[in-house]
C-alpha cells in the first residue's frame, strides 16, 4: 500500500488529474459502492468509458430486472436492450436522455452513472445539458457528464459546471475521476475501519533473543547475517523456514544427506550472496551458487567440493561461511512469493511483496507498505499483486492462503519494529502450497537504527502488575485490534460514568468512536488500558487513560475512566502513574484534565496524586494541573505561559 493511502488521500500524477479530482471529490454525494452506470447516445464511447473502468479496476454496475424490463418496454435501449451500457441511440433526444437516467438512477445496484454524449441534429450537447440540470432532483444516484466535441460541447460542459454536475472532456477523463472517488472513499474508510486482532505477538523473550544475536553479528564486524543466523530470526518470529541443515565440509554433507529422502538443494552461503535483493545489480547471480536435484550422498560431497572450488576461483575474496542442505521444494499446486523488508530514504523501513523466484526481477509485481501493519492493511497489499490473482484463480482455498500471506506480511511488520537495526530482509522463494508455507531461502543485513514515517507499537511500554485482589494485570499501549475490548467496555460503564468521560450521556459508541480510540498517532496521542485475561482465554478490559498533546509538547490533555465495578482497586492511581511517567520521559510540560464538579471520586485520586486544581468559571468544570517538566527555553516559557487556562 503507497503512503498516500496509508495516510487516507488519493495521489494525482499531473494537474489536469488535480482539477478533474478537485472537481469530482467537491461535487459528489459520498458513494455507497463503487458500481457505475453508464447512458450513451453511442456504443462507441460508451464502450471507451467501459474499457477504461475495467482496467482501473472500477466495477460496471449490474441492472436489476425491474430496470431491465423498463429499459426495454420504453423502447430506449438499441444495442443491448436492459444491459448496462444503456445506448440511446444516435436519435436521441434530450427528453430520452431524462428518461433512461431517471430509470437507471433508481436501480438500487447503481451507485453513480455517467452519461457520455456526442452532439446530434436531434440532441445539440447544449440543450441536453440544460435538460439535465433542469431535471436532475429526479435522478437518485451521483451524475456525471462527458459532453464529447469542441464548440458545442464546451458550452454544455459550462452548464454543467454553473450547476455544480461534475463534467469531463472525455469519457475516459470522467471514469478515471469516478476511480478518484471510489479510491478516496476506500482509503478514508480504511483508516477508520477496525482490523480482526492480531495473529502474532512478540513477546519480550523473542525481542531479547533476536536483539542478542544481531549484537553478537555486530560485534564480529559483520553487517549480513548468516543464512543459519536468518533462520533462527525468522522461526523466532513464527515464519516457517524449510527443513534444513548447516554444514562445513564434504564429508558433514555426505552425512547430513542421508537423513533426508528424495532430490536434494545444495548452497553455498558468503559474503557476496548474504545480502538481500542483491540481484537488482547483478540479475545474473540470483542461482549463484546453487546446485539443484542431488540424489545421493556422494552428489552432495562432490557439490561442496565443486562450491568451494567455484568461490575460491571467482571470488577469492570471500570466506565461505557455510553450506545449506534442504530437501527441493517443488509441487504441483506450489507458488513461489518474495516478501521482506527494505528501507527507503524518505519514509524508512517498508515491508515488500510481490512474485518471488527467477521472476521477480522482471515482473512488475512489487507492492511496498508502511510498517505497522494490522491483518486488514496487510490484505490490501496482497490483494493489488499478482499473487493474489493467481491464488483466486487456481486455490482451491483462496481464503486460506491469502490470510497465510497476511499473517507473514504482520509479522514483518512486527520484526521490522521490534529490530530498528534491521535493515534489510528478502525472503525468496517463500513456497506457497495446499499444505503449508515455507521459507526457502532469505538474506538479512543491518545498518543504523531506523527512523519510522509511523511510529510503530511501542513494546517496551507493556508492563504486568498484581491489584489489590490479586488479578495479573497487563497494562500497554492501546492497538487498533481492541476495538472489541472498547465496546465490551463501554457496555459495562453505567450512565454516570460516561457523563463523567464524555459530559452528556453516550450509550453507544459508532464505528468512527471506535476507530478514534482504537487508532491512535502514539507521536501526539497515548492511550494506557489495564487488561486482564480470564479462565477461559478471553481478555476484558478494566480501565483506560488517555492524553492529547499539542504540537510543541508543552501541554497535554488527559482523561481516565474505571470500570464501575472495580473501583477501589488502585486501577485508577496505577494507570494515572504510568501516563504521569511517560509524558515526563517525552518531555511535556504540564498535564491538565477537566473535571466535572460532582466527580468527587476523580477530584480525590487527583489530590492524591498531586494535581493542582481550580475552578473553570467559563466552562464550569474543575482544571486538574500537574507540572511534569519545568521549561529549559525561553520559548517553552513563553508558550507555557501563553497557553489558555
Amino acid at each position: 500500500m503507497p503512503p498516500s493511502s496509508r495516510a487516507g488521500v488519493v495521489r494525482v500524477h499531473d494537474s489536469d488529474e488535480l482539477f478533474d479530482a478537485l472537481m469530482t471529490l467537491s461535487r459528489m454525494k459520498p458513494l455507497r459502492g463503487d458500481r457505475l452506470a453508464i447512458v450513451s447516445n453511442g456504443l462507441g464511447p460508451a464502450m471507451l468509458a467501459i474499457d477504461k473502468l475495467i482496467n482501473a479496476g472500477g466495477k460496471l454496475a449490474d441492472f436489476s430486472e425491474e430496470t431491465r424490463h423498463a429499459l426495454r418496454s420504453g423502447g430506449l435501449d438499441i444495442s443491448k436492450p436492459g444491459e448496462n451500457p444503456v445506448d440511446l441511440g444516435g436519435n436521441a433526444t434530450p427528453e430520452m436522455m431524462v428518461d433512461a437516467l431517471e430509470i437507471v438512477a433508481a436501480d438500487p445496484g447503481v451507485d453513480a452513472v455517467l452519461v457520455v454524449h456526442a452532439p446530434t441534429r436531434l440532441a445539440p450537447s447544449r440543450v441536453t445539458a440544460q435538460a439535465l440540470v433542469a431535471n436532475r432532483k429526479r435522478f437518485r444516484r451521483n451524475l456525471l457528464t462527458s459532453f464529447m466535441g469542441l464548440e458545442e460541447a464546451f458550452s454544455a460542459r459550462h452548464e454543467c459546471n454553473l450547476a455544480g454536475i461534475p463534467t469531463y472532456v472525455s469519457p475516459e477523463q470522467a471514469v478515471k475521476a469516478f476511480m478518484h472517488m471510489v479510491n478516496y472513499q476506500r482509503v478514508q474508510a480504511l483508516l477508520q475501519e477496525t482490523p480482526p486482532s492480531l495473529p502474532f505477538s512478540t513477546t519480550r523473550e523473542i525481542r531479547v533473543r533476536c536483539r542478542k544475536l544481531i549484537e553478537a553479528v555486530k560485534a564480529e564486524g559483520r553487517e549480513t547475517l548468516t543464512h543459519s543466523e536468518t533462520a533462527q530470526v525468522l522461526e523466532a518470529y513464527g515464519i516457517p523456514v524449510a527443513q534444513r541443515r548447516y554444514v562445513m565440509t564434504a564429508e558433514e554433507g555426505a552425512a547430513a544427506a542421508e537423513e533426508f529422502e528424495g532430490a536434494m538443494a545444495l548452497k553455498v552461503i558468503h559474503e557476496g550472496n548474504c545480502r538481500p535483493f542483491r540481484y537488482r545489480k547483478h540479475p545474473h547471480r540470483l542461482s549463484a551458487g546453487l546446485l539443484q536435484d542431488l540424489k545421493t550422498p556422494q552428489q552432495v560431497a562432490e557439490g561442496i567440493e565443486l562450491l568451494s572450488e567455484k568461490i575460491a576461483e571467482k571470488y577469492p575474496a570471500f570466506e565461505v561461511r557455510e553450506y545449506c542442505l534442504q530437501p527441493m521444494q517443488r509441487g504441483k499446486h506450489s507458488m513461489q512469493v518474495c516478501a521482506g523488508i527494505t528501507r527507503d530514504p524518505v519514509f524508512g523501513p517498508v515491508v515488500v511483496f510481490g512474485i518471488g523466484g527467477y521472476k521477480v526481477n522482471i515482473l512488475a509485481d512489487r507492492q511496498v507498505a508502511l510498517p505497522p501493519l494490522n491483518m486488514r492493511l496487510a490484505e490490501d497489499t496482497v490483494e493489488h499483486t499478482h499473487v493474489a490473482r493467481l491464488i483466486h484463480e487456481h486455490s482451491s482455498d483462496p481464503r486460506r492462503d491469502i490470510d497465510r500471506l497476511c499473517q507473514l506480511l504482520v509479522k514483518l511488520s512486527q520484526m521490522a519494529s521490534d529490530l530498528l537495526e534491521l535493515r534489510g530482509l528478502e525472503i525468496n522463494p517463500l513456497v506457497l502450497n495446499r499444505d503449508d508455507m515455507v521459507a526457502a531461502d532469505f538474506a538479512m543485513d543491518l545498518g543504523h537504527p531506523a527512523r519510522f514515517a509511523i511510529m510503530p507499537y511501542p513494546e517496551e511500554l507493556r508492563e504486568w502488575v498484581t491489584l489489590k485482589n490479586g488479578w495479573e494485570v497487563e497494562v500497554r499501549p492501546i492497538r487498533a485490534e481492541d476495538a472489541p475490548l472498547i465496546t465490551s467496555f463501554h457496555g459495562q460503564l453505567s450512565e454516570e460514568s460516561i457523563r463523567f468521560r464524555y459530559f452528556h450521556n453516550k450509550a453507544d459508541l459508532t464505528q468512527r468512536d471506535l476507530s478514534m480510540l482504537s487508532h491512535i498517532n502514539y507521536d501526539r496521542q497515548m492511550a494506557f488500558i489495564a487488561e486482564h485475561l480470564l479462565e477461559d482465554g478471553s481478555k476484558e478490559m478494566l480501565g483506560v487513560v488517555r492524553v492529547w498533546n499539542d504540537p510543541d509538547n508543552i501541554r497535554t490533555e488527559f482523561s481516565v475512566i474505571i470500570r464501575d465495578d472495580l473501583q477501589g482497586l488502585g486501577i485508577g492511581s496505577l494507570l494515572m502513574n504510568k501516563m504521569i511517567n511517560y509524558c515526563k520521559s517525552v518531555g511535556t510540560l504540564e498535564m491538565i484534565g477537566k473535571i466535572m464538579v460532582d466527580n468527587h471520586p476523580m477530584r480525590a485520586l487527583m489530590k492524591h496524586l498531586g494535581f493542582k486544581q481550580r475552578y473553570n468559571m467559563e466552562e464550569q468544570v474543575v482544571d486538574a494541573v500537574l507540572r511534569l517538566n519545568e521549561p529549559d527555553s525561553e520559548w517553552q516559557r513563553h508558550r507555557l505561559e501563553s497557553l489558555p487556562d
